[in-house]
């Protein structure tokens, strides 16, 4: 546990956090965290969730039976893939399902293809499990995606997961489907390679963009693809910590069994205002998906003005990722 590096995105917006508190004029791009209100029919069911006694208890560790339903319906509408609710597990945060999913997959050296640039919490969760990070840079030169050889020229007999995040987390990025398709079949004629897809911004896309799932493109990968996601970036509820990981049968009882010890069940509230937000009306949704792109646009053009930044446009998340790479040791 003394090993384990602070993560660095909470530590800077900790830090801003503690000057705004001071007075001071602090604009903070540290955390992935939408900075609107959570909408109101998901703040009302949650209200109603507190008033009702039966919240008030310990219920099943894998989520709620209506809530595991609701995310399966989602993940057939969104990701293309038939699952049943018994291959749910609600987690708090999506952030408890990446590390379950590492925990759950991997053996002491076992290792993981991790496309870089990558979410700082990737690496600790590898090491927590007892993997080793194998690092696949891909460039702005790339738009920041890695190809069919490049995860080939890392690939070993101890290879056990590719973890996947389209739209990327930091960088935005999307891959397309033949991009997406190509390192699926590749997975494929792998005999015992897993993937881990980090989903969490599939529904904030733009330009008519469609972020695919691995599993939708290559069904054969549903029996060895473990998808994580979650409400609180597209729903702006990163504070209610609801996430959640779909995966086969068996990996799902084992992260259950894990998360029966670890923290039980994710709170009874967050997750009445989780299937509200799911199930309910998604205008809001789409109002702020249209500020993220009137946003983004500005993000982009302002920095590209910047000599020796080179920022490609994202089409995913609400990240803008500048290569600055000219620009080291000037």
């Amino acid at each position: 546990i003394g090993s384990i590096a602070e993560s660095a995105t909470l530590k800077v917006d900790a830090k801003a956090k503690s000057l705004q508190a001071a007075g001071r004029p602090v604009i903070s791009y540290a955390a992935g965290e939408p900075d609107f209100a959570t909408p109101a029919h998901i703040v009302e069911a949650a209200v109603a969730a507190v008033r009702d006694p039966k919240n008030h208890r310990y219920t099943p560790a894998i989520g709620l039976p209506d809530l595991r339903e609701a995310i399966a319906a989602k993940t057939k509408q969104d990701s293309g893939t038939e699952i049943s609710a018994a291959q749910v597990v609600v987690t708090n945060g999506g952030k408890q399902a990446v590390y379950q999913a590492f925990a759950t997959l991997l053996d002491p050296g076992d290792e993981v293809l991790l496309p870089a640039p990558y979410w700082t919490t990737y690496p600790e969760a590898i090491a927590l499990a007892g993997g080793k990070q194998v690092d696949v840079f891909a460039g702005s030169d790339q738009d920041y995606k890695v190809t069919v050889d490049q995860l080939e020229a890392h690939y070993t007999d101890k290879t056990k997961v590719l973890l996947m995040c389209s739209p990327s987390n930091p960088t935005g990025s999307v891959y397309s489907k033949e991009e997406l398709q190509a390192i699926g079949e590749w997975v494929a004629s792998k005999e015992n390679l897993w993937v881990i897809s980090d989903e969490i911004y599939q529904n904030l896309t733009y330009d008519g963009v469609y972020a695919h799932s691995i599993t939708e493109l290559v069904p054969e990968l549903a029996d060895r693809t473990i998808m994580v996601n979650g409400v609180a970036k597209t729903y702006a509820m990163t504070g209610w910590r609801l996430g959640w990981m779909v995966s086969p049968l068996d990996a799902a009882k084992a992260a259950n069994n894990l998360q029966s010890h670890l923290t039980s069940n994710v709170s009874n509230i967050s997750q009445r205002a989780a299937l509200a937000a799911l199930t309910g009306d998604q205008q809001p949704v789409r109002d702020m998906l249209a500020a993220f792109d009137r946003r983004r646009k500005v993000a982009v053009a302002e920095m590209n003005k910047v000599p020796g930044f080179v920022t490609p446009t994202p089409q995913g998340a609400f990240y803008v990722y500048s290569d600055v790479s000219a620009l080291i040791g000037k």
